[in-house]
């Protein structure tokens, strides 16, 4: 069965209301456990092997008995374990996930893991080289998709579980959930990819690159061994201000901002004058305080050497592998991972005969709908997971 949907989004609302809607939404979720798991050495596919790799997880809900309840989330290149918010602090999918929730945590033990190659608790660039006792720097090893999810497998053993019964995720998390489908087809019941694609295309590797050559230009990069400096501050708020362009839509940014200046600044100013300018220099300072900067890179460049097919004898070869229901959701109005993409996923898998819908919605936010578009996303997630 396909879904479709074409009603365009009635929410028109700017993220700092939106913000302020996610923290009223998180009293009622369920406790947070934080925890770091040893996974111990890892070999990746660049043949380098990191010896001593500890990964960040945090988890919501119960454990069933027979350990089949699992929900493993996969975040986006700037994410982190923190998908379900708590009263202290809000998750980045809080709205999709919690206690009567569109992803029920009275019914799913929900697993979110920090990928390898972040900055947010798991061993990434930053962490401490057991070899020389500094962070490893320009000295990390190049990371795929397919390490990422590895490491993941690895981590759900050391906590005892061996099937999980969804992996979800979109963007850089969607390329992770294919791959669980086709690393350990055995292993994973329901999969879930948004907004996400079989290989990265050649325009978003260009995009990609944009940032990564504002990163690696800034002084303050000194070729990735900044350590224990602020490092590339200036470098990486520029890739993020040229991310937000790509993850948001024309349609938005002349809703929220048109041609309007900044109230405070002379129109022939050098400085920003329009207020779409302010706004993403703002996002670019908000990463920054938040982010490493050689993460960014690491990440960036496993995105763009996604391709399912890679090794494999291609697509159709790779996908063959999958014996998971799937769940393909797209956005119309992502200019990033575009809706073709997710079609092709869709008629490849069903002209194999897999089990696989494909959901199509609309929203200004652009490739971004899927952290913000709860209630378009969240009822067909839960239909879908109520098989």
């Amino acid at each position: 069965m396909a879904w479709e949907q074409t009603t365009p989004s009635s929410d028109r609302r700017g993220c700092f209301l939106l913000k302020k809607e996610r923290k009223r939404v998180v009293a009622s979720v369920d406790t947070v456990t934080k925890k770091t798991v040893a996974v111990g050495p890892v070999t990746l596919e660049c043949g380098e092997t990191l010896r001593d790799v500890c990964i960040a997880v945090e988890t919501v809900g119960s454990l069933s008995a027979n350990r089949d309840n699992v929900v493993l989330v996969c975040h986006a290149l700037t994410g982190d374990a923190h998908a379900v918010g708590d009263e202290r602090e809000p998750g980045w999918w809080d709205g999709l996930i919690g206690p009567g929730r569109y992803i029920d945590t009275n019914r799913y033990f929900v697993v979110t893991t920090n990928v390898l190659g972040g900055c947010n608790g798991s061993t990434g660039p930053s962490s401490i080289n057991p070899d020389t006792g500094r962070p490893y720097g320009s000295a990390f090893p190049p990371v795929t998709i397919r390490d990422m999810v590895h490491v993941q497998y690895r981590t759900l053993q050391k906590m005892g579980i061996d099937r999980v019964h969804t992996v979800i995720g979109g963007s850089m998390g969607g390329m992770q959930v294919l791959e669980w489908g086709i690393l350990y087809p055995e292993a994973v019941e329901n999969l879930i990819p948004i907004a996400t694609t079989a290989a990265l295309s050649p325009m978003a590797i260009a995009y990609n690159d944009i940032g990564r050559q504002a990163i690696m230009s800034d002084p303050d990069w000194q070729g990735g061994d900044y350590y224990p400096g602020p490092g590339p501050k200036k470098g990486l708020a520029i890739a993020r201000m040229v991310g937000m362009v790509t993850y948001r839509t024309d349609t938005l940014f002349h809703q929220r901002f048109q041609r309007r200046l900044q109230t405070d600044v002379p129109e022939w100013s050098r400085d920003a004058t329009f207020q779409v300018e302010s706004y993403l220099r703002y996002q670019g300072e908000k990463l920054v305080n938040r982010f490493d900067a050689n993460s960014y890179l690491c990440l960036l460049k496993a995105m763009d050497t996604h391709d399912v097919g890679r090794g494999r004898g291609g697509m159709a070869a790779a996908l063959s592998k999958i014996r998971s229901r799937v769940l393909i959701i797209g956005i119309e109005e992502d200019r990033l991972f575009q809706i073709e993409e997710q079609r092709t996923l869709f008629r490849e898998l069903r002209a194999q005969g897999k089990d696989a819908q494909l959901w199509e919605f609309r929203s200004p936010y652009g490739h971004d709908a899927f952290l913000i578009e709860y209630e378009q996303m969240g009822p067909v997630i839960r239909q879908f997971l109520e098989g």
